[in-house]
């Protein structure tokens, strides 16, 4: 019959193995992720020479051909070469969730770890204007303040900034209300550092592990916000290239062309799934290494 130290043993063999299986399958969700991203990302940067045409080359004459090795992913109904655009389109997607997710991150942030760490009024002012936000559907108040500025990248930025950042601020605070009463940040006011720093040079790097995990999926989700958008019209305008914009274009010859629609449609799915992956291994990664120097 075992032993209490025998069964104790065994049981700690059990969890550092369990713990070795959930660390390689972190690194494997994170490489895929980061792996399928830079894929799409670095077609993007070399679009000119990856891209075989033009992407608003037009030729009548070859519109509605199927998936050849002339054209990889065949031609729309202007005889575009649809690889073509789906490459250079990725350059407009990726700019626009980049811009989209990290100006809002930094933004919010700020206004989370102010909110957080001053307290009393300033909190309550902060997140009085944070709930504001929060409670317009959110969908709805960028389709209205795209209506006003008009459609197109510059009513797409300023339409998703303006809102955006209340997610991230809203998150930066309750993390904010933990990490102030840590001993590092007491240690910080003893010596009587300025609040300043105590914000930007020891809470904020603290701070930023769960927004950057939360903004793998924003970024996913800013990415759908555009070419949904650009699917209604209000977003990227023709003929400039965009994988919303593609999908909107195609849906009218869905029946006798479906890799119009279809093939800007996997991309998008592929680059959200990677971003996801990203986002999981992140979380994993980032929770073990808090957990080890705590």
């Amino acid at each position: 019959m075992a032993t209490r130290q025998e069964l104790l043993l065994s049981h700690a063999g059990r969890l550092r193995r369990r713990a070795r299986s959930e660390q390689r399958w972190s690194h494997l969700t994170l490489g895929t992720g980061i792996g399928i991203v830079a894929v799409f990302a670095i077609a993007a940067i070399f679009a000119p020479l990856i891209a075989p045409y033009h992407p608003n080359d037009q030729n009548l004459l070859t519109s509605f051909e199927h998936p050849s090795w002339h054209h990889l992913m065949g031609t729309d109904n202007l005889g575009r070469d649809v690889f073509s655009r789906v490459v250079y389109a990725g350059r407009v997607d990726f700019q626009i969730g980049l811009i989209t997710t990290y100006v809002p991150l930094v933004t919010g942030m700020l206004v989370g770890a102010v909110a957080g760490y001053m307290g009393g009024w300033i909190d309550s002012v902060l997140m009085r204007l944070v709930d504001v936000v929060i409670a317009f559907p959110f969908l709805v108040l960028v389709i209205a303040i795209l209506a006003i500025i008009g459609p197109g990248l510059t009513g797409l930025y300023i339409a998703v900034l303006a809102v955006g950042w209340s997610m991230y601020a809203r998150l930066t605070r309750g993390e904010m209300l933990v990490l102030r009463e840590q001993q590092f940040i007491l240690a910080a006011e003893a010596l009587g550092y300025s609040r300043r720093r105590i914000i930007l040079r020891h809470a904020l790097p603290n701070l930023l592990r769960p927004n950057l995990v939360f903004s793998m999926a924003d970024f996913v989700l800013n990415i759908l916000l555009a070419a949904s958008l650009s699917f209604l019209g209000l977003g990227v305008q023709p003929p400039r290239a965009e994988w919303g914009a593609m999908v909107a274009d195609g849906q009218n010859y869905l029946l006798n062309a479906w890799w119009i629609t279809t093939l800007p449609g996997l991309v998008i799915i592929a680059v959200g799934v990677g971003l996801s992956l990203i986002g999981d291994g992140l979380a994993e990664r980032m929770g073990e290494r808090f957990r080890l120097t705590v």
